[in-house]
């Protein structure tokens, strides 16, 4: 089964600004969020709804609705800034 995935504007912004090598990584982990919502390795927000995965330095921050296969990418960044 399947999810679509959602990308928020400013999550896409973000993208953009990403470096092309690391830009193609993410890219590549967003879509397989869509065919695994929960992979290993990805953790459970605290004081947040949502989720994070790992890509290298950057990570994902998404959310999941399974009443309607969706995932949501709320944002992504760099680890030194995307929690703040």
């Amino acid at each position: 089964m399947s999810y679509r995935i959602e990308v928020r504007p400013a999550a896409a912004r973000a993208l953009k600004r990403i470096h092309p090598s690391d830009r193609k990584r993410v890219q590549g982990a967003i879509v397989l969020l869509g065919r695994d919502p929960r992979p290993t390795g990805a953790k459970s927000l605290r004081g947040r709804d949502g989720m994070r995965v790992r890509v290298g330095d950057y990570r994902i921050i998404y959310t999941v609705r399974d009443d309607v296969l969706l995932v949501v990418v709320v944002d992504l960044g760099h680890r030194r800034e995307i929690y703040r």
